[in-house]
């Protein structure tokens, strides 16, 4: 589509030509494929296996199923985006610069309480080695300058030991490295001989799938995964053409 439309404008706006034939070719359309999804027990054996390696991970992997986070929304998760008093996790630098909020699930409120008690531990460690502060969206480093010193814009996920920006070439403590955590997922899913071609982002498919299978509206799933068309998310119902428990002819058929 950008090869065409790339041509189209050369023709167009560049070489005034007009060419008819040119409007006559037809839009390529792109591929939508079934996403792959994890069943309940299969989610139940990746937690457990994932307990067994990293008990922050496991936390992490939890996340990102109970609610239907990208990983890269997880990972940025800070201090003050945990609500616990109404039960919501605001997301925030989603994708496409929008932000959302969603529920916090009850089975992880203690684990998330004691999650935050650890970040506070390594943040008041950091503060007395004098280390930079956390990274600061857009404009807001210079805005609030003292802003990144804070616990409230600590990471949720930090990121055991230092990095240092590419681009400052300031030594701080970034969030949880997407790839750590990908390792982690793919080492759990071969130790349990789960053949499916999943990755972390598989959590959210299945997060949306077994909503829709416990008969919740699609306009909410839709608001809870942060999709700007309903569209987006009907792909969801491809997959419960699957595991919707219908029934195939052939198992009607008595024995050959």
């Amino acid at each position: 589509k950008q090869a065409l439309c790339a041509i189209l404008f050369l023709y167009k706006e560049v070489l005034q030509v007009e060419l008819p034939w040119m409007e006559q070719i037809g839009r390529p359309r792109s591929l939508q494929r079934v996403p792959v999804v994890f069943t309940k027990p299969e989610v139940q054996s990746i937690f457990q296996e994932l307990s067994h390696m990293n008990a922050e991970h496991a936390l992490f992997a939890k996340l990102l199923y109970g609610t239907g986070m990208r990983i890269m929304e997880a990972a940025r998760l800070r201090v003050k985006d945990l609500n616990f008093d109404q039960a919501a996790i605001v997301i925030r630098e989603a994708k496409g610069a929008k932000e959302r909020v969603i529920m916090l699930p009850d089975s992880l409120r203690l684990q998330l309480q004691e999650q935050v008690q650890r970040c506070q531990r390594i943040w008041y460690q950091d503060q007395q080695q004098k280390m930079s502060g956390v990274e600061m969206p857009f404009a807001l480093e210079k805005k609030y300058p003292h802003a990144g010193h804070s616990l409230a814009w600590f990471w949720v996920f930090p990121q055991s030991s230092y990095s240092t920006d590419p681009r400052s070439g300031i030594v701080r403590r970034h969030h949880l490295y997407p790839q750590t955590f990908r390792r982690t997922f793919t080492a759990a899913l071969k130790r349990l001989h789960l053949h499916k071609p999943a990755t972390p982002h598989t959590l959210r498919h299945s997060f949306a799938t077994h909503l829709l299978q416990g008969g919740c509206d699609i306009r909410t799933v839709q608001e809870l995964l942060g999709h700007a068309d309903v569209s987006t998310t009907m792909i969801y119902t491809h997959v419960l053409k699957i595991t919707g428990g219908v029934r195939s002819p052939l198992d009607s058929l008595g024995p050959n």
